[in-house]
């Protein structure tokens, strides 16, 4: 149920029928952060564009971690890191099989098929402007140990990478690390 790289832990669980998917995903990451000794941590939200409470980046007051979450059949995903050297956090996880979706295709999108697209979702998520950034316009380079995205607009260059996940779903994970993070990788 939860995994680590860099520091960051995961969790995931089905949203139950006739729950409101938000409130498995903080119940999630309220036990990740009572896990890291803060039980008290309140998680909020707020779109920077718009001041809406029902979308947007996830922060965390009480406790110096970053939140992130993301929703993909049936299940919530979330990640939470260590604010100490990971500046941003972001996560997005899709299933394999999504007759909606693939009904839609990928046309315009980005190339590259479904990793592509949760790499990119992710690092959006991290880089706090979500889909107000064209997907088709964020560049990732494939490594062996994970990946990296440019996002147009940013200066920054994120780190991701497809931690293990529950069968039937692509979750990726992408992280700004701060500049002295970055300068000293860890070796989680």
């Amino acid at each position: 149920m939860t995994g680590a790289g860099r520091g960051v832990l995961l969790a995931w669980a089905p949203v139950p029928d006739g729950t409101a998917r938000r409130e498995t995903s903080r119940a999630l990451l309220r036990g990740l952060l009572a896990q890291t000794g803060h039980p008290d941590a309140v998680i909020a939200q707020r779109c920077g564009r718009c001041g809406s409470d029902g979308h947007g980046a996830l922060t965390v007051a009480g406790a110096a971690w970053r939140a992130s979450a993301s929703y993909a059949g049936g299940l919530a995903v979330v990640a939470v890191a260590p604010a100490t050297g990971i500046a941003a956090l972001g996560i997005d996880a899709e299933p394999v099989d999504d007759a909606v979706r693939d009904a839609a295709g990928w046309q315009g999108v980005v190339t590259g098929g479904l990793t592509q697209w949760v790499r990119v979702e992710a690092a959006l998520k991290a880089d706090g402007r979500g889909l107000a950034v064209a997907p088709q316009t964020v560049r990732v380079t494939a490594h062996a140990d994970g990946w990296t995205a440019r996002v147009p607009g940013s200066a920054h260059t994120y780190a991701g990478w497809e931690p293990a996940a529950p069968a039937g779903l692509v979750v990726s994970v992408a992280v700004r690390e701060e500049a002295a993070a970055a300068r000293h990788p860890a070796t989680a």
